[in-house]
């Protein structure tokens, strides 16, 4: 799913601090039992992630699909002594993954599981939220966004993943359903004068976003 070339991704992935060793089985483990296998954080991704929460100094974060635990388990590693996440997943398989994983992490105390949509489970969790990172099905992105937006920290950023989709956002032919709700989300976050929003090319296209 990156966008760069292959030989400039692979340049910046060896000249990243690569993950330890349960994160790398992980990644494995991923690429060989759960349905489409592109959507893994990685190693770039990953720190990128990692990285926004120590420079946040997030300690309340919100994820909004799991997959396999490598996000959740990435910006676990620069929380606070007292910061947790909260990560929420519809698929029961990628969850029972996620588990496995983060209890062998030692991070069952400091990541909660949410099984269902992140819609309900946002409903019912209280409180304002440091960081979020917003990954999961395409066609809410909209719904998530202003579902989150009111809850963010007075300092508070969302990441919004796949924002670039493997560049298909440039294709006016394309008309598929995942296609056209990373277009509208696109122009509504650029449109929302509530905001100030930046567009990287890391990976598939992350957008950073913060209360103007």
């Amino acid at each position: 799913m990156a966008i760069v070339p292959e030989e400039i991704e692979g340049y910046a992935q060896a000249h990243t601090t690569p993950p330890s060793e349960l994160p790398r089985r992980l990644a494995e483990e991923t690429r060989a039992t759960l349905r489409s296998p592109q959507m893994l954080t990685g190693t770039i991704e990953g720190r990128f992630l990692e990285f926004l929460v120590y420079a946040t100094g997030a300690r309340r974060v919100l994820e909004l699909g799991t997959y396999s635990g490598y996000s959740a388990i990435s910006m676990a590693a620069a929380l606070p002594a007292e910061g947790r996440i909260d990560t929420c997943e519809v698929d029961e398989q990628h969850a029972e993954v996620a588990s496995r994983y983060i209890e062998e992490a030692g991070l069952s105390d400091r990541i909660t599981i949410h099984l269902g949509p992140a819609l309900e489970t946002l409903a019912r969790l209280e409180g304002e939220f440091d960081f979020v990172f917003i990954d999961a099905d395409k066609e809410n992105y909209v719904n998530y966004y202003e579902a989150v937006l009111p809850r963010l920290t007075e300092r508070g950023l969302i990441a919004a993943d796949n924002t670039l989709w493997s560049g298909r956002v440039l294709d006016g032919s394309d008309d598929s359903e995942g296609t056209l709700a990373i277009r509208a989300f696109n122009e509504h976050v650029r449109g929302d004068e509530r905001v100030v929003s930046v567009m990287l090319t890391v990976r598939d296209g992350v957008t950073l976003i913060r209360r103007a």
